[in-house]
């Protein structure tokens, strides 16, 4: 069967969702047949063909060249003339890159006052003031070349009790750190692996090498590396090989559960959540459901000061204009301009590559035609409040308010970002069914449909698709998000980290040597 169920069309008044009163198209509730009746912002019309759940109607005759809008905003323009009750997609919707007269601040806006009712979650406070919301032990590969004994070392502690304030062993294998120049690349991936052993989440860590790679565990260890006593190193090469080194970071790892021993979970200011916003697996009702109750969870997050990070900066492309006018200071604006400047150019690289390659198949079954239309869906995920930084993917976040971090769209690649930079929770929301987590982040997975949720509740946590079936408002699905995540942030398990997710791929951005 095919995502979109086959169900009874709904009546001809609760057909479609109009979403701004300047649109000349709508999105079908559920798959509507071909000349089905629909009464939409007091007109009435017929559908000409059949329009698949969560895909555009045309409201009135668009003539080729005419741009078409959704949200108040230009998606593209009409391929060829397209009649009242058409289905509209990528067969009659061209995309094409549009230039925006930015309405950057006049000022610097001060940061918003905060709520004078600020709840409490427990969590753990650390040392450098941020608070974890997992106590993990991590095991980092720095390179390919440990990666295989870094999960031998994580899965001979299965089935041993651990102590009861320890979460797990969490690893982190990936296929870099050798193969490519000391420039940025590695830059970049010491900044991920430092920011997920330096983390909240992360009590301890085990960082593991070959011993001649690119990517030196002395980076970490050395005098310029962040101080931590709780932090051991080693290489296969200096220990003795695979065996040799599981039995050592077997024994480092007890030693290091030790010094944890006097970790509890203690009462901590919500202000200290930063949550990172994802989204994967796209569809139509993204932008109508889960994003912008996302939106309305970050904005009730900054006004207690918390933090809410917006990442995947191709999935801004088409939509920075409307986070431009959010910014904080002009600075602020320039550095999201200067992310998705870059972005571009590092796309042309790689020939007959550009911003439009992002949505995939799924997307498109979904009814997203093009970037620009799944960009003005995915911004919603930051709610309204004021932009007050723009970080680089990997970078420490200190907030408060709404961040937004430069990553790919690329799921996992963008979580790793958001890890790196410090979120000790991320919010996910998908409308194909993405099953991803992360070792040491608990993933809170929203459904933007009822139908993507009840296919995989196991993996779903919310959903979202309550919105588009009348059965709940944006404001009460977003406090249904906020209430989830401070009952995570206590301890409560996702359905990803109660199915054994944990996915980790750092961002490469050059080529293999």
């Amino acid at each position: 069967m095919s995502l979109v169920e086959i169900q009874k069309p709904p009546s001809a008044e609760n057909s479609v969702i109009l979403l701004h009163p300047d649109d000349n198209i709508a999105v079908a509730r559920l798959a509507l047949p071909d000349g089905h009746k629909i009464i939409v912002g007091g007109q009435t019309l017929v559908t000409v063909n059949s329009i698949p759940m969560g895909h555009k109607v045309a409201l009135r005759p668009i003539a080729a060249g005419e741009m078409i809008h959704r949200y108040g905003q230009a998606i593209g323009r009409a391929r060829i003339d397209i009649l009242p009750g058409q289905h509209v997609h990528t067969q009659n919707l061209a995309f094409e890159e549009l230039h925006f007269n930015y309405e950057f601040p006049a000022e610097e806006r001060p940061l918003a006052a905060l709520s004078a009712n600020i709840p409490t979650f427990m969590g753990y406070s650390r040392e450098d003031g941020r608070a974890g919301t997992r106590n993990y032990i991590a095991v980092v590969a720095a390179s390919n070349c440990a990666a295989h004994t870094a999960e031998l070392i994580a899965a001979s502690f299965a089935g041993e009790t651990l102590p009861d304030n320890i979460d797990g062993i969490a690893v982190f294998p990936h296929g870099d750190g050798c193969g490519h120049s000391i420039g940025p690349d590695t830059q970049q991936l010491q900044r991920t692996l430092t920011g997920v052993m330096h983390h909240p989440n992360v009590g301890a860590a085990v960082i593991l090498g070959l011993g001649c790679e690119v990517n030196q565990i002395e980076h970490y260890l050395g005098p310029n590396a962040p101080k931590s006593g709780r932090l051991v190193g080693m290489t296969l090469q200096a220990t003795g090989g695979t065996r040799a080194t599981v039995d050592a970071s077997r024994k480092a790892i007890r030693d290091l559960m030790e010094q944890l021993s006097a970790e509890k979970r203690v009462p901590v200011s919500a202000s200290k959540i930063q949550l990172g916003l994802n989204c994967g697996g796209s569809d139509s009702f993204s932008g109508i459901t889960a994003n912008p109750a996302l939106g309305y969870c970050s904005d009730l997050l900054a006004e207690i000061g918390a933090c809410a990070i917006l990442a995947e900066t191709t999935e801004v492309f088409g939509a920075e204009h409307l986070l431009v006018k959010r910014a904080r200071s002009r600075a602020v604006a320039e550095k999201l301009l200067y992310y998705i400047d870059g972005y571009k150019k590092y796309l042309a690289r790689f020939e007959g590559s550009n911003m439009n390659d992002n949505p995939s198949p799924g997307n498109k079954e979904g009814g997203l035609s093009n970037i620009l239309e799944k960009s003005l869906g995915a911004v919603a995920k930051a709610g309204t409040s004021q932009m007050n930084e723009v970080v680089d993917y990997a970078e420490r976040i200190n907030g408060p308010g709404f961040v937004m971090m430069n990553t790919p769209g690329y799921d996992p690649a963008s979580l790793a970002g958001l890890a790196a930079g410090g979120s000790n929770v991320i919010c996910f929301t998908t409308g194909r069914g993405s099953a991803i987590g992360f070792p040491t982040i608990p993933v809170i997975k929203v459904a933007t449909n009822s139908a993507t949720y009840r296919r995989m509740m196991d993996n779903m946590d919310i959903n979202a698709g309550r919105i588009a079936d009348g059965e709940a408002t944006i404001q009460q699905i977003g406090r249904e998000i906020f209430d989830m995540v401070l009952r995570v942030a206590s301890g409560e398990r996702t359905c990803a980290e109660r199915l054994g997710h944990h996915e980790f791929v750092p961002w490469r951005i050059g080529p293999m040597l």
